[in-house]
């Protein structure tokens, strides 16, 4: 694959943050997306909250498993640790490294098919152990890499290319992350920035399990009548065994609203989404209030948006297993190997 990459030069002039940065250094490579992949918006927004929380490009570390989500970290703080993993095991390796090294701030970005479907198990063990970590799913209802099958997001009753019905209901990770104690819960649309980027910088900070659920439309393979995710564009045929996928260049999908606002956002193919934002004075400390809420908005038709749920005081794994201060991956054989009456006592325990 041919990447093209930035200049490094910067012009003087750039703004810079309180750790001396510009946005140019929170950047990545240029995106080999779809041209209007909501997915570019979103990681736009990881980069303004990066540069607005003056977050030092070496102290993030960025995972993510397999899909069109998947490919992002690329694009975005360059400098920054990395790990692709495997479809749907990214929340595993996360953890294993937040465990080795707690000093760093962790963000997953996976998919919806990455997330809930393969990787659904890891996904609920990770948020369950609060593993001190942003997880942001970019979700768009379809597996983008393979030619749009349903999800397990996909609403029901939505259609795909060639006229089959997707009869499953849907699997909302909102809902999922809150019933399993995640401790910051938001959802937003990749296509409004002045309520992501908040969302975003809100995660990166908090100590504990924050996960995001944006939903990102994919400019490929969203034909879903009715789908609240996505829009299909057409697949053109050159002849019966030679296929081709013609994707044609769209503006990105965006939408500022008020708090409490229902605004109808329409889709490139017609389709509506129906956003609800919170309103100013919603409670965002009580996970019972924030399910019941979901679950009446959701028969209304509505997706609602903004900080769900946040625990102001959550701990996380490394305060459930009572880790070092140090990050043990800085920890000398001294410190790692038991003394010998160390050692017996523990054995005589286990007797």
């Amino acid at each position: 694959m041919t990447y093209i990459a930035k200049p490094s030069l910067h012009h003087p002039s750039l703004e810079k943050n309180a750790q001396g940065y510009t946005r140019r250094d929170y950047e990545g490579r240029i995106s080999t997306l779809c041209a209007g992949c909501g997915h570019d918006s979103i990681s736009a927004a990881i980069v303004q909250a990066c540069f607005e929380i003056n977050l030092a490009p070496h102290r993030l570390a960025k995972f993510s498993g397999i899909g069109c989500s998947s490919k992002t970290p690329d694009y975005f703080v360059s400098p920054a640790h990395g790990f692709n993993a495997v479809h749907g095991r990214m929340p595993s390796v996360l953890t294993g490294a937040n465990i080795a090294a707690k000093d760093l701030i962790y963000l997953g970005v996976s998919g919806d098919g990455d997330s809930a479907s393969i990787g659904l198990g890891q996904f609920a063990h990770a948020v369950r152990r609060g593993v001190n970590m942003t997880y942001i799913v970019e979700n768009n209802g379809v597996y983008g890499l393979t030619k749009g099958q349903f999800s397990a997001t996909s609403d029901r009753g939505s259609k795909a290319k060639r006229g089959a019905e997707n009869k499953d209901s849907p699997i909302d990770l909102v809902m999922l992350a809150l019933q399993l104690g995640a401790t910051y819960v938001g959802r937003s649309f990749s296509g409004d920035k002045t309520q992501l980027v908040p969302l975003i910088k809100g995660a990166l900070l908090h100590k504990g399990t924050a996960v995001l659920d944006v939903i990102s439309p994919c400019v490929a393979f969203n034909n879903h009548v009715g789908s609240t995710k996505s829009f299909d564009y057409v697949r053109e045929h050159n002849d019966a065994v030679n296929r081709l996928d013609v994707i044609t260049t769209r503006a990105p999908i965006e939408a500022e609203y008020e708090p409490g606002e229902l605004r109808e956002v329409e889709q490139h193919d017609g389709t509506i989404l129906r956003l609800r934002k919170l309103e100013a004075d919603y409670d965002a400390s009580r996970r019972n209030m924030a399910l019941a809420y979901l679950g009446r908005k959701a028969a209304a038709g509505e997706i609602v948006t903004g900080l769900l749920y946040v625990d102001p005081e959550a701990g996380d794994l490394h305060d459930a297993l009572n880790t070092v201060d140090c990050p043990l991956n800085k920890l000398e054989d001294a410190e790692l190997v038991p003394p010998v009456n160390a050692l017996e006592k523990i054995n005589a325990g286990l007797r």
